[in-house]
């Protein structure tokens, strides 16, 4: 399956390195987030790739949620899908943006994929470890290189977002008092955890499911953990939550080795 969502986000990343040398121009969804074309073309290309080789596994994509299509997840098993993460990222020219894939069982993110294709990296996890990935110019792999998370520095090393700065955040870091912090776009910030570069990343502002299941299956691959306020996994799937929109992530603190 692992391969699967390698192809699937090599293929979203090719469509979103050809918009994003040439752009294009950006749109407001109903949620006040911004979408361009990278987003819709790339989902396009994942699921044409997953329904043809992953038949009979539901999907919950964004931009397919956005446009209000929901497949039945009742199941427990279902794929989750954000084709360009860190859009905010992707618009402001950075390079810290990723295509995510992550396979969700009974509420846990068991596998997936977080693909940088402007970095020239990804992460994957499943139920044989975490893996960092090292690709050319032309996104074929050169290296596969194992990883893991590191025994957490004293003082910790943090990572937090880059373009969802707030005054939960910083105050959580006030108290954590990391030895740095460093701020950047999208799902990378699961991967450094996952590769023991840091130690704890923070999130009080709002994230979606799809933000967060393929770097948090890397994670827990690794060896790490993310967790709610109250100290639980984060689950995936949810839906009916009272004051949150269905797929909406709590406040949720990721975490390399405790």
């Amino acid at each position: 399956m692992l391969a699967i969502f390698e192809e699937a986000a090599l293929a979203a990343g090719r469509i979103i390195l050809e918009i994003y040398a040439r752009g294009c121009p950006v749109e407001t969804k109903a949620d006040m987030t911004p979408v361009t074309e990278a987003d819709v073309e790339a989902e396009a290309a994942i699921l044409r790739i997953v329904s043809t080789k992953l038949p009979g596994i539901p999907v919950i994509a964004e931009e397919q949620v956005a446009a209000g299509i929901e497949t039945d997840i009742s199941g427990g098993r279902f794929l989750l899908i954000d084709p360009l993460d860190g859009t905010r990222e992707f618009i402001s020219r950075n390079g810290e943006f990723t295509v995510n894939i992550a396979l969700i069982e009974n509420g846990v993110p068991v596998a997936g994929i977080v693909y940088a294709p402007v970095l020239k990296v990804a992460y994957c996890g499943g139920p044989d470890g975490a893996m960092k990935l090292i690709l050319d110019d032309d996104q074929t792999v050169l290296q596969r290189l194992p990883i893991t998370v590191r025994s957490a520095l004293q003082p910790p090393v943090a990572v937090a977002s880059r373009s969802h700065q707030d005054q939960d955040t910083a105050a959580f870091l006030q108290k954590l008092a990391p030895g740095g912090c460093r701020h950047i776009g999208s799902s990378l910030k699961f991967g450094l955890l996952a590769e023991g570069v840091a130690d704890a990343y923070p999130r009080y502002s709002r994230t979606m499911e799809w933000d967060t299941a393929a770097g948090d299956a890397v994670l827990r691959a690794a060896g790490g953990m993310t967790e709610t306020e109250d100290g639980q996994p984060l689950l995936y799937g949810k839906r009916g939550q009272p004051g949150m929109a269905d797929f909406a992530n709590p406040a949720f603190f990721a975490w390399g080795k405790r």
